[in-house]
């Protein structure tokens, strides 16, 4: 498996990369242009991410940008549903305006911080990305 992990706050991206690190090969990026061509970069590639974990409050782009150039890429290149990367979106923001604006641009889960292991993989077991809890 692959994984994007999209968090500008050094610890938060920490804990991602440490809980995922196991069972991915993760790389990582710290805003959201970053993120955008991390991610063009890895279709061009024909290498394209599995996961995408994306905070919504960056620098650059936030989360809902992110999210929604990323479904546009797809969609450029006739990648739809569940071809396409799962994105779970993990964020401080859990008020209803952010998470309907997440699932409507294309998120398939949102985790609001603080963010757990067993919330993360619960999550993404759900995707179809399972792993084993350790």
């Amino acid at each position: 498996m692959k994984c994007l992990i999209v968090e500008d706050d050094f610890v938060a991206r920490t804990l991602l990369q440490k809980l995922l690190s196991n069972v991915s090969e993760c790389h990582i990026a710290v805003n959201g242009q970053e993120a955008v061509k991390a991610f063009t970069a890895a279709l061009n590639e024909g290498e394209p991410y599995d996961l995408i974990c994306l905070d919504i409050m960056m620098p650059e782009m936030d989360g809902h940008q992110v999210l929604q150039a990323v479904r546009h890429l797809e969609d450029e290149r006739g990648i739809w549903g569940s071809d396409g990367v799962r994105v779970i979106m993990t964020t401080a923001l859990g008020d209803s305006k952010n998470i309907m604006a997440a699932f409507s641009k294309g998120c398939e889960a949102y985790i609001v911080k603080p963010l757990t292991k067993a919330k993360l993989f619960n999550e993404m077991d759900k995707l179809g990305l399972s792993v084993n809890i350790v």
